[in-house]
């Protein structure tokens, strides 16, 4: 087998290591190969299967006692297909969604590495996952709790909590241009006054137990998003580590937590919710099939998003690594990890070396999907420009200077799906002066 050429890529995420390598499980045996690019393997090859079952024939003829390995060889090929997911034809277009390796980081590594890894996978995909990121069990287990009870209520009694202002509950209408999705949401602000008011109309029963296990979960969060961003200004050789993680830190941060409830499309009667939310510890729920859309495709304006779900698939991201434009990649769930995803404003900041990642979510026909996202963001009145050491004469300026809340206006003047950074591109600037003053 060629080492410079690993095997195609498939849903299972690959393991950055600090040492530069990746390792492909097959048959209880590790291959090593140099990583990489992070880039999508060729479209699979339709004769592999059959290939593959009538190579085994003849195993299984040639050795028959050997049965056992030939059971494992057969288990393998079996996932490889399975994973192999191809195009899939919705009502607006036809779509490519392909699998491809998620890059995995542990931020249980030695710093130096992790950093250089996180700086890499922000470069070329905007998106990863962490583990051992610290955050305790019990606190996302218990804010998990109060997402399910709250999305168990009856509508009425929901709809108490909204309309979404933009902060509150919402129910399928996302933003105010004529966005929907399959979904309902909470919305919160994460400073503790907000956090405590809105806990009186959302948590009746017990709004202290919701205020504490919300500012809980808020600030475990808050304290991994600050490490990973100190990790990129170290790995972009800044002057202050806290260059971006100061914007998050500060006390009138204009942060967000947001709890989705993806319900299911096709019902078998009953409170489906309580039902399929509760799996969090049995066997993975997977449902490929599932094609409509929960939330559309966009990117995150923020920062840094953070976001866990439970154990049920839905998460895709727009890999741009084609000529022929982008496709899906789905995101296997993962309850223990975090997906993080670089922002717009991150993107801005950088001048365009991290990449803000466009993705959206996709309903799951039979199982309820519970996601909760932070979105790390900067107080309204912060400046968000390319920082000095990011302009070169190779990269002049792309972005021009901009309040947070500037921004924050132009978004909720747009549609979901809209590009909001080219109103800010340095190069236009004579041209969109007038036009973001107008909105």
């Amino acid at each position: 087998m060629d080492s410079l050429n690993p095997p195609p890529a498939t849903l299972r995420p690959f393991y950055i290591s600090p040492h530069n390598r990746f390792s492909i499980p097959l048959l209880q045996l590790h291959v090593i190969y140099p990583l990489t690019p992070l880039s999508p393997s060729p479209p699979p090859n339709p004769s592999v299967s059959l290939l593959s079952y009538l190579l085994l024939l003849a195993f299984l003829l040639r050795f028959p006692r050997h049965r056992y390995l030939y059971t494992c060889i057969h288990t393998y090929i079996y996932k490889r297909r399975e994973s192999m997911v191809v195009a899939s034809v919705t009502p607006e277009r036809n779509e490519r969604i392909r699998a491809l390796g998620i890059p995995v980081i542990d931020l249980s590594w030695r710093r130096e590495h992790a950093s250089e890894l996180i700086m890499r996978a922000c470069e070329e995909f905007g998106f990863f996952k962490v583990i051992n990121h610290g955050v305790p069990k019990e606190v996302i287990s218990r804010m998990e709790d109060e997402g399910e009870e709250f999305f168990s209520l009856p509508t009425h009694e929901k709809q108490k909590a909204g309309p979404p202002s933009p902060l509150g509950y919402g129910s399928r209408n996302i933003g105010f241009n004529g966005d929907s999705g399959e979904l309902e949401y909470l919305l919160l602000h994460t400073s503790p006054v907000s956090i405590s008011q809105r806990a009186k109309i959302i948590c009746r029963k017990d709004p202290i137990k919701f205020s504490c296990v919300v500012n809980e979960y808020v600030g475990a969060v808050k304290q991994v998003a600050c490490e990973i961003l100190e990790m990129l200004a170290e790995g972009l050789g800044l002057g202050e580590k806290e260059s971006f993680s100061r914007l998050i830190r500060d006390t009138e941060s204009d942060s967000l937590v947001r709890l989705n409830h993806y319900p299911p499309y096709y019902t078998t009667g009953g409170n489906d919710i309580k039902d399929s939310l509760s799996r969090r510890n049995g066997s993975k729920i997977k449902d490929g099939k599932g094609g409509r859309i929960g939330f559309g495709e966009h990117s995150d304006p923020q920062i840094l998003s953070l976001l866990r779900s439970n154990d049920v698939d839905g998460l895709q991201i727009l890999s741009s690594h084609h000529d022929d434009g982008g496709v899906w990649v789905p995101v296997p769930a993962d309850p223990a990890a975090f997906f993080v995803n670089v922002g717009d404003a991150l993107q801005a900041l950088t001048n365009g070396r991290f990449v803000s990642v466009r993705h959206r979510a996709m309903a799951n026909s039979y199982n309820s999907r519970l996601s909760i996202i932070f979105f790390g963001a900067p107080p309204l009145h912060a400046w968000i420009s390319p920082l000095p050491e990011m302009i070169t004469p190779e990269t002049p300026q792309r972005y021009k200077s901009f309040t947070w809340a500037e921004y924050k206006k132009a978004m909720y003047s747009l549609m979901l799906g809209h590009n909001r950074l080219d109103l800010f591109h340095a190069d236009d600037e004579k041209e969109d002066v007038d036009l973001i003053k107008s909105i």
